[in-house]
């Protein structure tokens, strides 16, 4: 089994959170669900910065390390693959891992539960937004992001998309759900919110059936990532864990990389080796 986090996908150029140029070093603080749920300014920040660097998060490609993992799966080294990651990057590699935390291809009705493509999403938000639309097209052709023009749209270092607050507070509207006239939100588990009961028991599954668990990219702060090592570790399965900077299940692994995953993985295909040491 493996198990991936955001640290696989930075080499793609996607921000992840807990590294030491990731998204909290520079303050970030990603949104909760109950603020998302009670907050109409908090989905509108939200939404907006999300639309405006939509084009450029999803023309990030594939790493190393999704290809690497797609190759073993060819090759029936992997039997199962959960990641944490919502970018789809392991599809786009040719995976199908089980998504814990949902995918921001998907848009999701909190009325009636109705889902339907992102992209869908991305045109209505253009629809009712055509100033939003050009904005987005200044700034990716580099114009002065200081200008009212630009809605104050900069592109920061890890990715995220800053917006003049004036912009999105009070100029950007929201679609509602074409079925139930619901609130619509990103499918995927926001801090806060729990995974998905029958996703969750499927990933625990198949952690207390393997004979071997790989985590790669992941500090495994989230009790729904680090209760599935545990619980391998508890079944006796080996445990190994490649990622920059400590994790949670140190101290239960027999085997811990400190490096980048991308040049680690395409070593151990050359190799034709993924050995892992027995615990003690």
């Amino acid at each position: 089994m493996v198990l991936t986090g955001a640290g696989i996908s930075t080499e793609s150029g996607i921000p992840d959170y807990r590294s030491p140029n990731g998204a909290y070093s520079s303050g970030f603080k990603p949104i909760t669900h109950q603020e998302f749920v009670r907050s109409s300014r908090a989905r509108r920040r939200y939404w907006a910065r999300s639309y405006a660097g939509w084009r450029r998060f999803t023309a990030a490609q594939p790493g190393a390390t999704h290809k690497a993992l797609a190759s073993l799966e060819m090759q029936g080294r992997v039997k199962f693959m959960a990641t944490q990651n919502v970018d789809r990057l392991h599809h786009r590699a040719g995976s199908e891992p089980l998504e814990l935390h949902g995918t921001v291809y998907s848009v999701v009705c909190l009325g009636c539960g109705f889902t339907f493509c992102r992209h869908i999403f991305q045109d209505q938000v253009k629809v009712l937004n055509p100033q939003w639309a050009l904005a987005v097209e200044n700034l990716d052709n580099g114009k002065n992001p200081e200008s009212d023009e630009s809605f104050g749209m900069q592109q920061r270092p890890d990715g995220d998309i800053e917006i003049d607050e004036k912009f999105w507070e009070e100029n950007f509207h929201i679609p509602n759900c074409l079925k139930c006239d619901g609130l619509l939100k990103p499918d995927v588990v926001f801090f806060g919110d729990n995974v998905p009961k029958d996703r969750a028991g499927k990933a625990m599954e198949a952690a207390k059936s393997c004979d071997a668990l790989l985590v790669v990219g992941s500090s495994l702060m989230t009790m729904s990532a680090f209760r599935l090592v545990r619980a391998a570790y508890e079944v006796n399965a080996t445990v190994a864990i490649i990622n920059i900077g400590e994790t949670r299940a140190d101290e239960l692994v027999s085997l811990k990389i400190s490096a980048r995953s991308g040049e680690i993985l395409p070593r151990l295909l050359g190799m034709g080796c993924l050995s892992i040491p027995a615990s003690k």
